[in-house]
């Protein structure tokens, strides 16, 4: 009896996993990681008003990340880099020379017909005030 003991703790000394005790094995296959996944839902960024299309103050014309579009007449751009109008009229996005490349611009214009950059000698400066009332502009003005 002594002899098996002595056997048996001279066994357990030479087996690997005596100093470690039990050793777990795996029971499901291993999963890998996933690229690409998920993540977070679109911002739904990009031009909201295109050219020629009419706009009212407080109007969004331009979502974006960064300025990709620089405010012009009659727009503004929010603290997220929106860009809105201010004043009632119609959206005109164009090009002007900067620095050694050029820059894209939106402003809204006030009549239809005008183009931006406005030529500010021949026409001189474009206005707008907030206070007057829009509804007495379309009626037939008296002589």
């Amino acid at each position: 009896m002594a002899s098996f003991f002595l056997t048996r703790c001279v066994d357990a000394v030479r087996s690997p996993f005596s100093i470690l005790g039990s050793v777990r094995t795996a029971t499901k296959r291993a999963g890998g990681t996933v690229k690409n996944h998920g993540g977070s839902p679109g911002k739904r960024l990009g031009v909201k008003k295109f050219s020629d299309q009419p706009v009212i103050p407080g109007n969004i014309i331009v979502r974006q990340r960064g300025t990709l579009f620089h405010p012009g007449p009659h727009v503004k751009m929010g603290r997220d880099h929106t860009i809105y109008a201010v004043a009632p009229g119609v959206v005109r996005f164009y090009k002007e020379k900067w620095m050694r490349g050029e820059r894209r611009f939106v402003g809204v214009v006030l009549e239809r017909g005008e183009v931006l950059p406005r030529d500010e000698a021949a026409r001189g400066r474009s206005r707008y005030c907030g206070l007057v009332n829009l509804r007495n502009l379309e009626s037939p003005k008296h002589p």
